[in-house]
Protein backbone atom coordinates (compact mmCIF):
# COMPACT_ATOMS: atom_id res chain seq x y z
CA UNK A 1 0.00 0.00 0.00
CA UNK A 2 1.29 3.56 -0.56
CA UNK A 3 2.04 5.63 1.63
CA UNK A 4 -0.35 9.11 1.68
CA UNK A 5 2.57 11.24 1.72
CA UNK A 6 4.30 9.76 -1.24
CA UNK A 7 0.41 10.48 -2.99
CA UNK A 8 0.51 13.93 -2.47
CA UNK A 9 4.18 14.29 -3.18
CA UNK A 10 3.48 12.80 -7.13
CA UNK A 11 0.25 14.70 -7.01
CA UNK A 12 2.61 18.16 -6.40
CA UNK A 13 5.18 17.32 -8.49
CA UNK A 14 2.07 16.67 -11.52
CA UNK A 15 0.37 20.44 -10.91
CA UNK A 16 4.34 21.79 -11.02
CA UNK A 17 5.40 20.15 -14.13
CA UNK A 18 1.73 20.86 -16.09
CA UNK A 19 1.92 24.14 -15.02
CA UNK A 20 5.44 24.61 -16.22
CA UNK A 21 4.33 23.28 -19.42
CA UNK A 22 1.63 25.23 -19.98
CA UNK A 23 3.45 28.57 -18.86
CA UNK A 24 5.66 27.09 -21.89
CA UNK A 25 2.85 26.86 -23.94
CA UNK A 26 2.08 30.29 -23.81
CA UNK A 27 2.00 32.12 -27.62
CA UNK A 28 4.78 35.11 -27.75
CA UNK A 29 1.50 37.31 -28.21
CA UNK A 30 -0.13 36.37 -25.12
CA UNK A 31 3.11 36.68 -23.09
CA UNK A 32 3.47 40.13 -24.89
CA UNK A 33 0.13 41.06 -23.87
CA UNK A 34 0.09 40.22 -20.89
CA UNK A 35 3.27 41.83 -19.63
CA UNK A 36 2.28 45.21 -21.61
CA UNK A 37 -0.51 45.20 -19.36
CA UNK A 38 0.94 44.93 -16.18
CA UNK A 39 3.25 47.69 -17.60
CA UNK A 40 0.37 49.39 -17.98
CA UNK A 41 -1.53 49.09 -15.04
CA UNK A 42 2.13 49.78 -13.15
CA UNK A 43 2.56 52.96 -14.93
CA UNK A 44 -1.23 53.92 -14.07
CA UNK A 45 0.31 54.33 -10.77
CA UNK A 46 3.45 55.19 -10.82
CA UNK A 47 1.89 58.37 -12.77
CA UNK A 48 -0.03 60.02 -10.12
CA UNK A 49 2.90 59.07 -7.06
CA UNK A 50 5.40 60.82 -9.49
CA UNK A 51 3.27 63.70 -9.78
CA UNK A 52 2.84 64.25 -5.66
CA UNK A 53 6.68 63.17 -5.76
CA UNK A 54 7.02 66.55 -7.80
CA UNK A 55 5.17 68.77 -6.21
CA UNK A 56 2.92 68.80 -9.21
CA UNK A 57 -0.67 67.46 -7.54
CA UNK A 58 -1.12 67.42 -3.46
CA UNK A 59 0.41 64.28 -1.86
CA UNK A 60 -2.22 62.52 -0.40
CA UNK A 61 -0.62 59.66 2.04
CA UNK A 62 -3.92 57.26 1.58
CA UNK A 63 -4.07 57.50 -2.27
CA UNK A 64 -0.19 57.30 -2.53
CA UNK A 65 -0.37 54.01 -0.06
CA UNK A 66 -3.27 52.43 -2.38
CA UNK A 67 -0.57 52.81 -5.27
CA UNK A 68 2.24 51.72 -4.13
CA UNK A 69 0.29 48.17 -2.73
CA UNK A 70 -0.76 47.61 -5.85
CA UNK A 71 2.85 48.52 -7.53
CA UNK A 72 4.55 45.84 -5.09
CA UNK A 73 1.56 43.46 -6.24
CA UNK A 74 1.97 44.00 -10.29
CA UNK A 75 5.77 43.34 -9.63
CA UNK A 76 4.95 39.94 -8.41
CA UNK A 77 3.39 39.48 -11.79
CA UNK A 78 6.22 40.29 -14.39
CA UNK A 79 8.26 37.36 -14.64
CA UNK A 80 5.95 35.10 -16.16
CA UNK A 81 5.50 37.27 -18.95
CA UNK A 82 8.78 36.78 -20.40
CA UNK A 83 8.70 33.00 -21.04
CA UNK A 84 11.41 31.76 -23.94
CA UNK A 85 10.48 32.69 -27.57
CA UNK A 86 8.50 36.49 -26.40
CA UNK A 87 10.89 38.21 -27.86
CA UNK A 88 9.38 37.84 -30.96
CA UNK A 89 5.26 37.99 -32.38
CA UNK A 90 3.92 40.94 -31.49
CA UNK A 91 4.88 44.50 -30.95
CA UNK A 92 7.57 44.60 -28.16
CA UNK A 93 10.37 46.69 -26.61
CA UNK A 94 11.84 44.11 -25.22
CA UNK A 95 15.08 43.89 -26.12
CA UNK A 96 16.71 40.50 -27.05
CA UNK A 97 19.19 40.52 -23.95
CA UNK A 98 16.50 39.60 -21.66
CA UNK A 99 16.67 36.20 -23.09
CA UNK A 100 20.36 36.51 -23.59
CA UNK A 101 21.05 36.73 -19.70
CA UNK A 102 18.21 35.81 -18.13
CA UNK A 103 19.56 35.75 -14.60
CA UNK A 104 20.71 39.68 -14.71
CA UNK A 105 17.19 40.61 -15.64
CA UNK A 106 15.64 38.32 -13.07
CA UNK A 107 18.27 39.79 -10.80
CA UNK A 108 17.27 43.44 -11.71
CA UNK A 109 13.45 42.01 -11.58
CA UNK A 110 13.77 41.20 -8.05
CA UNK A 111 15.56 44.18 -6.84
CA UNK A 112 12.66 45.91 -7.81
CA UNK A 113 10.41 43.84 -6.29
CA UNK A 114 12.48 44.19 -3.54
CA UNK A 115 12.07 48.51 -3.62
CA UNK A 116 8.50 47.56 -4.32
CA UNK A 117 7.95 45.87 -1.13
CA UNK A 118 9.51 48.41 0.86
CA UNK A 119 7.76 51.21 -0.86
CA UNK A 120 4.20 49.63 0.10
CA UNK A 121 4.99 48.87 3.48
CA UNK A 122 6.66 52.64 3.67
CA UNK A 123 3.52 54.60 2.25
CA UNK A 124 1.53 52.43 5.05
CA UNK A 125 3.44 54.28 8.08
CA UNK A 126 2.05 57.59 6.18
CA UNK A 127 5.67 59.14 6.12
CA UNK A 128 5.26 61.75 3.58
CA UNK A 129 8.96 62.18 3.37
CA UNK A 130 9.70 58.40 4.27
CA UNK A 131 7.48 57.64 0.74
CA UNK A 132 8.81 59.95 -1.37
CA UNK A 133 12.24 58.41 -0.72
CA UNK A 134 10.90 54.65 -0.78
CA UNK A 135 9.47 55.76 -3.88
CA UNK A 136 12.45 57.41 -5.56
CA UNK A 137 14.11 53.93 -5.02
CA UNK A 138 11.70 51.95 -6.77
CA UNK A 139 11.56 54.32 -9.44
CA UNK A 140 15.86 54.12 -10.03
CA UNK A 141 15.30 50.13 -9.78
CA UNK A 142 12.55 50.47 -12.41
CA UNK A 143 15.16 52.29 -14.66
CA UNK A 144 17.98 50.24 -14.29
CA UNK A 145 16.05 47.37 -15.81
CA UNK A 146 14.91 49.81 -18.31
CA UNK A 147 18.47 50.72 -19.40
CA UNK A 148 19.33 47.76 -20.46
CA UNK A 149 16.88 45.42 -21.34
CA UNK A 150 14.12 48.04 -22.51
CA UNK A 151 14.14 49.59 -26.28
CA UNK A 152 13.50 53.40 -26.89
CA UNK A 153 13.52 54.32 -23.40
Amino acid sequence: MRHPLSTCIAAATLATVVSLSAIAAVKPETAIKYRQGIYHAMGWNFGPMTDMVRGKAPFDQADFAKRAKRIEFYSQQLLEGFPPGSDKGAKTDAKPEIWQDFDDFKAKLSDFQDAAAILASTAAQGDEAASKKAFMATAKSCKACHKEYRKDD
